[in-house]
C-alpha cells in the first residue's frame, strides 16, 4: 500500500479518533511530541535497535498535528524543503550552520 502524507495524516487522525486519543488539546499534543522526542533520544543514547520505532512515533504525532491543524504536511515539507535548497548557510562550527537568506 503506498500513500502520500496527505493521506497518512489522515489515516493517523482517524486512527486518534477511533481510539479516544486527544484530537483537541494542541498543548498536550506538542507534550506528547516532546516525550515521543524525549524517548528518540534516549534510544540513540543508549544505542537501543528501536530507534526506527522511536522516528516513527514522533512523525505519527506530527503528523497528526498537521490533521488536527488542519495543515498539509505534505505540501509543507515540500516548500521546506525547496527553501532550505535555496537558502546560502556558512558553516560556524561542527554540526551548526548559520543561515544567510
Amino acid at each position: 500500500m503506498i500513500i502520500d502524507l496527505s493521506q497518512l495524516q489522515k489515516v493517523i487522525y482517524q486512527n486518534k479518533v477511533k481510539k479516544g486519543f486527544n484530537v483537541i488539546d494542541i498543548k498536550l499534543e506538542l507534550l506528547l511530541i516532546l516525550e515521543e522526542l524525549a524517548e528518540l533520544s534516549e534510544a540513540v543514547r543508549k544505542e537501543k535497535i528501536n530507534v526506527g520505532e522511536e522516528i516513527a512515533d514522533v512523525m505519527i504525532y506530527c503528523l497528526g498535528l498537521c490533521e488536527i491543524l488542519g495543515i498539509n504536511a505534505q505540501k509543507e515539507i515540500l516548500r521546506k524543503v525547496k527553501i532550505n535548497q535555496e537558502r546560502k548557510y556558512v558553516r560556524q562550527a561542527k554540526f551548526h550552520h548559520q543561515k544567510i537568506t
